[in-house]
């Protein structure tokens, strides 16, 4: 019996892929690397320093411990001023509506993401206060698809991990999911055939 949903950030909450997008581009663009939309998918659901990685695999030569470090607070920089646009209306329909039916039947719940960002996107949006828990790719050494983020968010929510579901839009975090031992529900194109246990293309055609 499900106690506790633990949903993901971007594409579940609210999407900030073109900003995103945007960031990885501008970098892209600057160093030489190859980079479009279609390349950007694969930068779903992982951490900023594994997106960096999968960027640079397109790149003329080999980049040092440092550099990458460079460029990677870089894009952070260019990703968090594109941010400052967000705002309440930028939640993703059924969103709202889900947070409160689970808490009007006594379910937990928490935010399990690889962004970094989290708290400063939560904030633009006015959902801080809004979950039991928040769990970013800052507290836990390995990311997506590691099972950390969401046995961490189930630890601190006081719930068995077999208790509970996880939202997510991408590939790596349905495959976190079922390494934690919990349900998924899968939402948006990007998971239609990843093997969640349920499947929807939006969070507001999803049942709770």
């Amino acid at each position: 019996m499900t106690q506790a949903i633990i949903f993901d950030l971007d594409g579940v909450i609210v999407s900030t892929d073109h900003y995103h997008y945007l960031a990885w581009k501008q970098i892209a663009d600057r160093e030489g690397v190859p980079f479009d939309e279609n390349r950007n998918v694969l930068l779903r659901g992982v951490s900023r320093e594994e997106s960096l990685e999968i960027l640079l695999e397109q790149a003329s030569r080999p980049y040092s411990a440092e550099e990458k470090k460079k460029l990677a607070e870089e894009k952070n920089g260019i990703y968090r001023k594109l941010l400052q646009e967000l705002t309440p209306a930028d939640i993703l329909p059924g969103v709202v509506d889900w947070i409160e039916r689970a808490k009007a039947k006594g379910l937990r719940t928490a935010i399990g993401s690889s962004s970094k960002n989290t708290d400063f996107i939560l904030e633009r949006i006015g959902l801080s206060d809004e979950f039991d828990a928040v769990v970013t790719g800052a507290d836990v050494t390995h990311s997506k698809p590691a099972p950390d983020i969401f046995l961490l968010a189930a630890e601190r929510l006081g719930i068995s991990p077999g208790a509970c579901l996880v939202v997510e839009d991408a590939p790596a975090g349905i495959q976190a999911a079922k390494a934690a031992g919990m349900q998924s529900l899968g939402v948006g194109e990007f998971v239609k055939e990843v093997g969640a246990d349920r499947w929807a293309l939006t969070l507001g055609e999803a049942d709770l």
